[in-house]
C-alpha cells in the first residue's frame, strides 16, 4: 500500500484544477511503477520563494528550481510489513511548474505529473546527476511511467 500526504507552503489547492487528491494519486501511480510497496510518501506544493530557500540551503543554488526531493534512506531497508516505510518528501513548485508548463506546451496537470514522478524517483533510489548513463536511466524509466499513468 502506498500512502501519499499532500501539503501546501506558501500557495494553495486547489490550484488551476490541480487538487490534493489528483497529486496523491499521480504520486501512488508512480510509486507502484517503481516497485515501492508499503510506503509513505509526502509531498508539499509550494511556491518560488519556498523552494528558492530550499534550494539555496540544500543545494548551494540561488534560484527557485521545479522539484526537490528528499529520501530518508541512502540503502534498502527490509520490509516492515505492519508499518510503511517513510520514503521521503517532495517538494513541487507549482510556480516553476506553471511556467514550465507553458514554455514545454503541455497543460500544468501533465507537467506536475512529470514533477512528480521524477520527485518519485529520485525516493526510489535514481539520481540524474552521478553520471550520463544514470541520467539516460531515469529519463527513460520517467518516460515509461509518464506515459502509462493515465
Amino acid at each position: 500500500m502506498i500512502k501519499v500526504d499532500v501539503f501546501t507552503e506558501g500557495c494553495r489547492l486547489p490550484y488551476k484544477k490541480m487538487t490534493a487528491r489528483s497529486i496523491s494519486r499521480l504520486a501512488a501511480a508512480a510509486a507502484d511503477k517503481t516497485g515501492i510497496e508499503n510506503a509513505l510518501i509526502t509531498v508539499i506544493i509550494t511556491d518560488d520563494g519556498f523552494i528558492r530557500e530550499m534550494n539555496r540551503e540544500y543545494r548551494k543554488k540561488d534560484s527557485p528550481t521545479d522539484v526537490i526531493s528528499f529520501a530518508n534512506r541512502d540503502c534498502e531497508f527490509p520490509d516492515i510489513e505492519s508499518e510503511p516505510e517513510d520514503l521521503g518528501d517532495i517538494f513541487i513548485s507549482i510556480e516553476t511548474a506553471e511556467r514550465q508548463a507553458a514554455e514545454y506546451g503541455v497543460s500544468l496537470k501533465d507537467e506536475i505529473k512529470r514533477l512528480v514522478i521524477h520527485g518519485v524517483l529520485h525516493l526510489a533510489g535514481y539520481d540524474h546527476e552521478k553520471s550520463e548513463k544514470h541520467a539516460a536511466v531515469m529519463a527513460r524509466k520517467e518516460r515509461e511511467i509518464y506515459e502509462s499513468i493515465a
